[in-house]
């Protein structure tokens, strides 16, 4: 198996990756138009541009994005979820040689293929049940105000979902800060350790050799997460510190015991629209698909294509 199928695999066991960047979200109002037999094209890894059936595409995304193992009204929000990702992203890029790529940059495609290999003797118990969660929601998509929705989704809150404009650029009505409390104990990243050596700490952010650890939060979201901090009298944005140290989340503290550096974090991804987990934890509770949408997407409707 080659390096990039060992990331992916990872990625599928313990979730969505956290990708700290700054997006200016598209609000202006692209029109999708879906034509029978309507192809996605796919950049691989490799550089080849793939076109993929649209549905057949949703079916890789559901596979590389979500635990096949999760409620089934969870798989069917992450499809709905998704297929509204990559319908903005068609209408965006419509002029462009590609779509979308198959990595975390935009949702992971992940090819029949590779999930034969991936899955061996459970591929075909696995893949129904991924077609069932595509099928049963095929065509629908969110929509706010007649325009297709910026659908972000992530892996673990930290108890709330952020607004838009706290972790991106824009203002978005429909990405709002919800409540998503009922995730601790169902995600296996509601909190996680990191350990450095006061040395390795000040190399990674490029301080210089101190002995000491001093920091002091300047800027964070309305839920706590870090925006911008003083480190040994430097300022980083959390997106620096998130980056160069590959933590889970910018919901972070520091601290120090002699020569050891401990970095506790509490969720993973950015923070913005759907939690997984908090999809998980809502269908394990009863909610349908469409509640845990319209949970996180505030005031969407569910179109049919």
């Amino acid at each position: 198996m080659d390096l990039k199928k060992i990331i992916i695999t990872t990625l599928i066991i313990i979730f969505i990756p956290f990708l700290i960047i700054t997006i200016f979200i598209q609000e202006e109002k692209y029109d999708f138009k879906y034509v029978s037999n309507m192809n996605v094209r796919v950049k691989r890894d490799n550089g080849k541009i793939d076109h993929v059936p649209f549905e057949e595409y949703i079916v890789g995304v559901l596979a590389g994005e979500m635990p096949v193992s999760f409620n089934m009204e969870a798989l069917k929000a992450q499809t709905v979820a998704a297929r509204s990702y990559v319908m903005k992203k068609m209408a965006y890029n419509k002029d462009k040689d590609y779509d979308v790529v198959d990595t975390i940059m935009n949702q992971v495609y992940l090819d029949e293929d590779y999930l034969k290999t991936a899955w061996k003797e459970d591929f075909d118990s696995k893949i129904k049940k991924i077609r069932q969660a595509v099928n049963s929601t095929r065509g629908e998509y969110l929509e706010y105000k007649g325009s297709v929705v910026e659908a972000f989704f992530f892996s673990t809150s930290v108890g709330k979902t952020e607004n838009s404009e706290d972790v991106f650029i824009n203002k978005v009505p429909y990405l709002r800060s919800v409540d998503s409390s009922w995730e601790e104990g169902v995600s296996p990243v509601f909190y996680d350790y990191f350990n450095f050596t006061v040395s390795d700490f000040c190399n990674k952010l490029g301080l210089p050799k101190a002995s000491k650890i001093t920091y002091k939060l300047l800027k964070t979201t309305s839920t706590g997460r870090v925006k911008e901090i003083m480190i040994n009298g430097k300022i980083f944005s959390a997106s620096e510190v998130v980056t160069n140290l590959n933590l889970r989340s910018a919901f972070f503290t520091i601290a120090q015991n002699g020569d050891k550096i401990k970095i506790t974090t509490k969720g993973y991804g950015h923070g913005v629209g759907m939690s997984q987990y908090g999809a998980e934890a809502m269908a394990r509770l009863g909610y349908t698909y469409d509640e845990i949408l319209k949970h996180y997407y505030l005031g969407v409707e569910i179109k049919k294509i």
